[in-house]
């Protein structure tokens, strides 16, 4: 049911501001994402923690509930899978009314309320209770890539990726909302997230990866997204030359997503690429995958079986996978949390449309400094100052609202 967005005399993002003070002075969780492409931003508040789903993939289809999926690397008691239920939703592309949720119409005289308050000059994020992952030196992540190449060398795995976690101050006065426009407006083709929850804390983001997408006229599409160099200044992303270390990497990335649709006796489907892209201030080199729905005899099933099984993908813990995760465990010496995991709206904008992306260049918030995260992909080609050098490019990304 829409709800008058009210606060007479506010413009739509004074409105988005007033209504993520009132989520978090009343304790709720909440999301705000900026589509790749999008103009404005959308609001999504669920009823409260005890209200959302946990553990299980969303389903992709047009009977699945409503919401924000949220996931981490790894699932666990302190990082759990949540899917927030879009109890209150906004979207700045129409501004005049609030949506609230059939199942949860008693929201709205505390909306009402909301609403009627002033929006304070600081608002109260969630923050995570959780110790502060270890932040390794250069000298510690270049001990990891070797590890990472011997490992490979000795056929334990055939790629694996290495990642580590980085402590920045913030700034004084520093206002995540602004900080999500500010990404919003940097990165126009990025999903531009910040999520906030109880217990779960605050983390904002701007990832380049879809790991899973169903459009509108039934198209199910992801992608392989590998290799990573800087965007030169006046030169053309098509004119980039990739050393063979990037291309094999990109290529053990798309091998991955086709033994997927194998194991699910997809055969199919549309692929193009690889071509060069420009994320931010890099390049990337990704295939698109497609299948059309309309041509498969489950469709509903596909769409959540190809997230369980892409999930993590070889571009974010590598392959086989069972070896790659066990490597990571034993060696990687902190916990990802939600960096790398994945986030996006489900039957948000319409029922069977879903929008999932790999939680990269993402930060997390704590109340007086943000933790950064960034990774590479290891080949046996890999030379460990160039992977450090390649974590600190990417971090560069989200760190720019940081200056």
């Amino acid at each position: 049911m829409p709800w008058p967005a009210g606060a007479a005399g506010l413009d739509a993002p004074a409105r988005l501001r007033h209504l993520v003070a009132g989520a978090l002075r009343t304790g709720r969780p909440l999301a705000v994402w900026r589509e790749p492409g999008a103009a404005q931003p959308q609001l999504l508040a669920a009823r409260s923690l005890e209200d959302t789903y946990t553990g299980l993939p969303p389903a992709l289809d047009d009977r699945a509930p409503a919401g924000f999926a949220y996931f981490p690397f790894r699932d666990s008691d302190h990082n759990p899978a949540l899917f927030l239920p879009a109890d209150v939703h906004y979207d700045l592309a129409r501004p005049e009314a609030v949506t609230v949720a059939p199942a949860a119409r008693e929201l709205v005289p505390n909306l009402a309320a909301w609403l009627a308050l002033p929006t304070p000059a600081t608002l109260g994020w969630h923050y995570s209770a959780q110790p502060l992952p270890h932040a390794a030196t250069e000298a510690e992540y270049r001990a990891l890539v070797r590890r990472g190449v011997a490992a490979i060398e000795a056929r334990e795995v055939v790629k694996v990726v290495s990642s580590r976690a980085a402590r920045r101050p913030l700034p004084p006065g520093f206002d995540p909302l602004a900080a999500f426009n500010e990404l919003s407006e940097k990165y126009p083709r990025a999903f531009v997230s910040l999520v906030s929850v109880p217990g779960v804390g605050t983390w904002l983001g701007a990832s380049p990866e879809v790991l899973a997408e169903v459009t509108a006229d039934g198209q199910f599409h992801t992608m392989a997204l590998a290799g990573t160099q800087p965007l030169v200044p006046g030169v053309p992303p098509q004119a980039a030359i990739w050393r063979q270390k990037e291309i094999e990497e990109q290529a053990l990335v798309a091998r991955y997503i086709v033994s997927c649709f194998k194991q699910l006796r997809l055969r199919e489907y549309h692929e193009t690429g690889p071509r060069t892209v420009a994320a931010g201030e890099l390049l990337h080199l990704r295939t698109d995958f497609e299948v059309d729905l309309k041509n498969v005899p489950s469709p509903a099933s596909l769409g959540t079986d190809m997230l369980r099984l892409l999930h993590p993908t070889s571009a974010v813990g590598g392959m086989p996978k069972t070896a790659a995760m066990a490597f990571l465990q034993q060696h990687e010496g902190y916990d990802r949390a939600y960096y790398s995991g994945f986030l996006g709206p489900v039957n948000v904008e319409a029922p069977g449309v879903a929008r999932l992306f790999v939680n990269l260049r993402c930060l997390q918030l704590r109340a007086t400094e943000a933790i950064l995260y960034a990774g590479t992909g290891l080949t046996v080609d890999s030379e460990p100052e160039r992977e450090w050098q390649e974590t600190e490019m990417k971090m560069k990304t989200v760190a720019a609202v940081l200056n």
